[in-house]
């Protein structure tokens, strides 16, 4: 079971002599899938404890708070990744005004050394860190040979088109209306999750009852209808349920906020309250405004009857599902 440890000044014995795979790893995609699974080798060679090390809040975040959200995931999603890769700990630092000031020499020694006592830590070949960005898996190599601990650097992981894996990549996918692409990158398709929240009601009025989430923090798409499959996060076992959702901010009826609309096929239970997760698997049409009522009510009938011929045909990557799963 995964543990989060957010304090180096308490690290349990246990948690101490870890191989940690550095980065920030928004996503999880398939690139930082081959770091992980790096750092997993070497922890099952050294009999060792397999960590990730990652900043909260993101580094951008905290840089530049005036950038729209740009998430692909939120810090708790991105532990339930990292569980399924197999990950012991993840160590989780405060990104902060102190942590940026600190020379790339003293986040070796008081963090990595002093405060977790790492035995390995293994990095993408872009990783940077320390006051200005200074330091690279270069310098950190030469800390790792005057302190004792092993470093390994891991090569772009690259799609066929030559082009790396990159968080980058799976936003620009994304804001593309391209969820298939963003999926390859990932590994999985990619996944809003949130608390199901009371609505006006409109979607049952026009017999077509949906699931109402906020998108917070998450990268915004592009915006429209999408055919989906969802599930409770909570439940132990993922049952995956077929759907289509509208992503925007409902102008026929005067909407101004994005949300995203979650209409389930043949399922009827009561969500509210429940987070529900929902993987896009494909891109139907962009919102667009409707002149009444009715002509929304026969094309949510056209959008779902498209999602359910392209949710029939899906042999894509399972929601949810990790290629490069790791077990220690």
């Amino acid at each position: 079971m995964l543990r989060i440890i957010r304090h180096i000044e308490d690290v349990p014995f246990e948690a101490r002599g870890a191989v940690v795979a550095l980065g920030n790893f928004d996503g999880v995609h398939l690139g930082h899938q081959a770091v992980i699974g790096q750092a997993a080798e070497i922890a099952r060679s050294k009999k060792a404890p397999l960590a990730v090390l990652t900043f909260e809040p993101h580094p951008r975040t905290f840089m530049r708070p005036e950038d729209p959200p740009f998430r692909l995931t939120p810090f708790r999603i991105k532990t339930r990744h990292l569980q399924a890769l197999g990950v012991d700990f993840v160590f989780e630092l405060a990104f902060d005004a102190a942590l940026m000031g600190r020379s790339a020499e003293n986040f070796v020694t008081d963090i990595l050394v002093g405060g977790l006592h790492i035995a390995h830590v293994v990095v993408g070949y872009d990783f940077s860190f320390g006051k200005g960005r200074a330091g690279n898996a270069a310098l950190l190599t030469e800390f790792g040979g005057r302190h004792g601990f092993g470093v390994t650097s891991v090569a772009a992981a690259k799609k066929g088109d030559g082009r790396a894996f990159s968080s980058t990549l799976v936003r620009e996918q994304l804001q593309a209306g391209d969820p298939k692409s963003a999926a390859a990158t990932l590994g999985r398709p990619w996944e809003i999750e949130g608390r199901v929240e009371h609505g006006d009601a409109r979607g049952r009025q026009l017999g077509f009852p949906t699931a109402n989430i906020a998108i917070g923090e998450y990268l915004e798409p592009k915006l429209g209808v999408y055919a989906i499959m969802a599930t409770l996060a909570d439940e132990p076992a993922q049952s995956w349920i077929k759907g289509v959702a509208n992503l925007g901010r409902r102008p026929t009826v005067g909407g101004t906020r994005v949300q995203l609309e979650t209409h389930l096929f043949d399922f009827a239970d009561d969500l509210y309250g429940k987070h529900l997760r929902v993987a896009l698997i494909d891109f139907i049409r962009p919102e667009m405004k409707f002149n009444g009522l009715d002509a929304l009510k026969a094309q949510i009938a056209a959008d779902s009857d498209t999602a359910r011929r392209i949710l029939a045909d899906y042999r894509g990557p399972k929601p949810g599902s990790h290629p490069g799963s790791h077990q220690n």
